[in-house]
């Protein structure tokens, strides 16, 4: 702490951070004077983007041990602080209370699984990585198991399991970026992510690790202060406690009551009523097969034939049209369809679920599938953390062991003083929904519920349909995408829009910190562990980091087109890229640090044989990817396929390893050595 360096430190941080409070105030002040809406999200969202770029150009290297681990020389507090923006994603930042809003008690199993990781990482594979001292993952497993080709074969390995998972991870958080950038400042969803795309370009691009970490430490401040503000305030509001942490209890009392009240009322009972007579409908018309299919194309196609005989709207015979060319191609495609659509009906007829009842469900067998599932995420989010290498290639960056768990503490603070606060606000926010908007009259919709609604229109974030034509808002009558709960919080809550602004500035800070980090990691892959170890050893040092920096655009570039697709939720792509780190690169780093007898063979054993079970498990049960929830093993669902994955990596490994030469002495002597302290 007497250090001269980490003392300026504090005091440029300190100054940062009292700009920023500055710079919140005097936006306050404006929009008190009357500054439009749109000025403020352009203000929030370009100034932090500017900002950060600032900080990229003002730490830019060329030195190869500063741009790849930041020259070893981060004090724990700061890179506990940069680890702990790293790892606050658009997951975390934007989803996590949005899936804690509509799971309930099993979206717990994120915050479980994701702080314990930490701790997997603080006594399994951070300190041993900061004794090894290289660069990248790939290095770490390719040195440990070396074999007759050097470790050649698992250094490919680890690169493509290491692009495979960060570029799933990374395109997740691009798409939050554009949510963030559209939302905020009312520019086309691709353009939103491309203006983002350009801050990260800057930092990671000029100044590798040594510009991102100085970057993710600002980053974290803003993501603090933009993430407690709202939950104190909202706290404030409902139980008059300025600790959300203190008033959770009195918080979700509040909304238990709420709950039971909804679950009465009549109007209630009267729209889950409609819901499932729908879902008995779509079960008829699959009984009827074929014969419903042909009768339903039918009837289309003299819906389009009856508009155009009585000179309908052109929006009507658009409407008709559409109907028919989206009409099932086959019976198969509308029993599919017609099944889906059934389930959909009745989870909608359902009663509301206790929001702080674990594991819910209509019989004890349910129930137990939901605990099982509860713990199976729980233990892939556990160890998909320990082995992400955008996180582990942090421990790198600390000067010695000693600093690299103190690393691990420190981030398990900093990600603890938010994540004790994500319960808190999908509690509070679920109070102003159950109690402000249910029972609101249509024609007194908040502007909010149309805003949400109109920004993507094919698949609306918030939807309200009149079901029982009474002209108020029923619970069972909305829908609400996870993703916008905390983006919507001010204005739900109705508080200053600057306080929206604020949330705007926070997720883009935390999409834009893990985002850095991801494609540094990528780049970094291809050029030191592909060109470099495997391509080019005489390649200058010059040359290499010009190769990384334009295969970082690159990988940049094709994310931010990949995102533009939108191809799911945040979170249900963060959740298949952690199964994915787990299953390919946490067994095999594990024992490559505590088994001395694990070898060549069978790391890569372990490798191929735990990612392939993983990517099987998810291509054969996820639906997006033409799989079905009837080929489940055990009811466990696909964001959980890790489950499989590492115990089979570890296996292979063990079994492979026995039956196979042992290491050679090399390898023993480097795990003794990493091992001690």
């Amino acid at each position: 702490m007497n250090d001269p360096f980490f003392r300026r430190l504090l005091r440029y941080y300190g100054l940062y951070t009292a700009g920023f409070i500055a710079f919140l105030a005097v936006v306050a002040l404006l929009e008190h004077e009357g500054m439009p809406r749109e000025l403020i999200g352009y203000l929030f969202v370009f100034v932090t983007i500017l900002l950060y770029a600032g900080i990229g150009v003002l730490s830019r290297t060329s030195d190869v041990a500063e741009y790849y681990v930041a020259g070893r020389r981060i004090p724990a507090m700061f890179n506990g602080m940069a680890t702990a923006a790293d790892w606050m994603s658009a997951a975390t930042f934007i989803s996590l209370a949005g899936g804690l809003y509509m799971m309930g008690f099993d979206g717990l199993a994120y915050i479980v699984g994701w702080t314990g990781g930490y701790c997997l990482i603080a006594f399994l594979i951070g300190p041993y990585l900061n004794k090894f001292g290289q660069y990248t993952i790939p290095d770490f497993l390719a040195a440990r198991y070396g074999g007759t080709d050097s470790g050649r074969l698992v250094r490919t390995l680890a690169v493509i399991a290491t692009v495979l998972v960060s570029f799933t991870y990374v395109v997740a958080q691009i798409y939050g970026v554009g949510l963030i950038v559209s939302r905020f400042t009312g520019v086309d969803f691709s353009i939103g992510i491309f203006l983002g795309l350009a801050s990260v370009l800057v930092c990671s691009f000029l100044g590798g690790m040594r510009a991102v970490t100085w970057t993710q430490v600002a980053q974290y401040i803003v993501i603090v202060i933009a993430y407690m503000t709202p939950v104190v305030w909202l706290s404030v509001k409902h139980t008059g406690g300025a600790i959300p942490q203190f008033s959770y209890s009195t918080a979700l009392a509040k909304l238990s009551e709420r709950e039971q009240e909804l679950n009465r009322d009549p109007a209630e009972l009267e729209v889950r009523a409609l819901f499932r007579q729908r879902a008995t409908e779509y079960q008829a018309r699959a009984d009827a097969l074929p014969r419903s299919w042909e009768q339903g194309l039918q009837e289309a196609k003299n819906e389009v034939e009856r508009l155009k005989r009585n000179g309908a709207s052109l929006a009507e015979l658009k409407a008709a049209a559409r109907a028919v060319a989206q009409y099932p191609a086959t019976p198969e495609e509308a029993r599919i369809q017609w099944l889906e659509a059934r389930d959909a009906n009745l989870a909608r007829a359902a009663p509301i679920a206790p929001h702080a009842k674990p594991f819910p469900g209509e019989t004890e067998q349910a129930s137990d599938i939901r605990r099982n599932n509860f713990l199976a995420l729980v233990l892939c989010l556990m160890m998909g953390t320990a082995a992400l290498p955008h996180i582990l290639v942090r421990f790198y960056t600390s000067p010695n062991v000693q600093q690299a768990r103190s690393s691990v503490l420190w981030t398990l603070l900093f990600v603890m003083l938010l994540y004790a606060s994500v319960p808190a606000l999908a509690v509070l926010v679920k109070i102003d929904i159950y109690g402000s908007l249910v029972g609101t009259r249509f024609s007194e919709l908040p502007d909010w519920v149309a805003y949400w609604a109109n920004i993507d229109k094919a698949s609306p974030l918030v939807a309200i349909t009149d079901l029982n034509r009474d002209g108020i808002v029923q619970l069972a009558e909305m829908v609400m995408e996870g993703d916008i709960v905390l983006l919507a919080t001010p204005e739900i809550a109705g508080l200053p829009y600057v306080i929206s602004g604020l949330i705007a500035a926070g997720g883009l800070a935390a999409a834009l910190s893990t985002a850095d980090g991801l494609l540094l990691t990528i780049s970094n892959a291809l050029s030191h562990d592909v060109y470099y170890k495997s391509v080019r050893p005489e390649t200058s040092s010059q040359k290499r980091l010009t190769i990384s920096k334009l295969l970082l655009l690159v990988v940049a570039l094709i994310a931010a087109y990949v995102a533009s697709l939108k191809p799911g939720d945040i979170l249900s792509m963060v959740g298949a890229a952690f199964s994915l780190a787990s299953s390919a690169l946490f067994p095999a780093l594990v024992l490559g640090v505590f088994w001395a007898r694990a070898n060549h063979a069978g790391a890569v054993a372990g490798m191929l044989s735990g990612f392939a079970v993983c990517v099987y498990y998810m291509v054969t049960t996820y639906p997006a990817l033409g799989g079905s929830s009837a080929s489940q093993w055990f009811h466990i669902d696909p964001i959980s396929a890790g489950v499989f994955g590492v115990p089979t990596g570890f296996l292979a490994i063990v079994v492979v390893s026995l039956l196979t030469r042992a290491p050679d002495r090399g390898s023993m002597l480097m795990v003794q050595a990493i091992r001690q302290p």
